[in-house]
């Protein structure tokens, strides 16, 4: 890592631009500013998630989860840089079999909450899917890694298993949807 910041103000930015990590100037609703705070603020999130009590081994895979957040942020702040590879993708998707082959069968739909941190990560998991929605954006302009784009597609699903499992943990059900129509 180059030099860190000494000042956090620059007053670069007061006319509406930020720099890239290529150094690059865009204005900040850019596409790829837009994907940056989604993921920040997705990262943020899950740090919120990580002060609860939730077990070990989701506490541990949520803090890597971080750390693949703030590379894929790198990732989307440097035009043509590529951090995210296929093998995290798989990673992913090996940890999320796991953990949902231990929950039952979905015969219904769910709704966001059970405990606070399940509904947190709920939370979590729809600022996700807002966040791959504006890296799908941005690929229609720039090119993306399809690992990136995997990656967050996973994550997504990844997040929503999670929540299932902290409620379970917890022993407090999900909340189902009930429509309120009969037919």
């Amino acid at each position: 890592m180059g030099n860190r910041l000494t000042r956090l103000y620059t007053k670069t930015g007061d006319a509406g631009t930020t720099g890239l990590g290529d150094g690059s100037r865009v204005n900040k609703d850019h596409y790829r500013v837009e994907v940056m705070g989604d993921v920040d603020e997705l990262n943020s999130i899950i740090g919120l998630l990580l002060t609860y009590e939730i077990p070990p081994y989701i506490d541990e895979e949520l803090t890597r989860i971080q750390h693949d957040l703030f590379d894929l942020g790198a990732e989307v702040c440097i035009p043509g840089h590529i951090v995210i590879e296929e093998k995290r993708v798989q990673e992913l998707e090996s940890g999320l079999d796991s953990i949902n082959a231990n929950l039952s069968a979905l015969k219904e739909f769910i709704l966001p909450g059970g405990n606070r941190a399940a509904a947190i990560c709920h939370h979590a998991r729809t600022v996700c899917r807002r966040a791959e929605r504006r890296l799908v954006s941005l690929s229609h302009h720039e090119m993306i890694s399809p690992f990136a784009m995997q990656y967050i597609n996973r994550l997504s699903d990844y997040l929503f298993v999670i929540a299932r499992e902290i409620n379970r943990h917890a022993h407090t059900p999900d909340v189902l949807w009930r429509s309120l129509k009969k037919y």
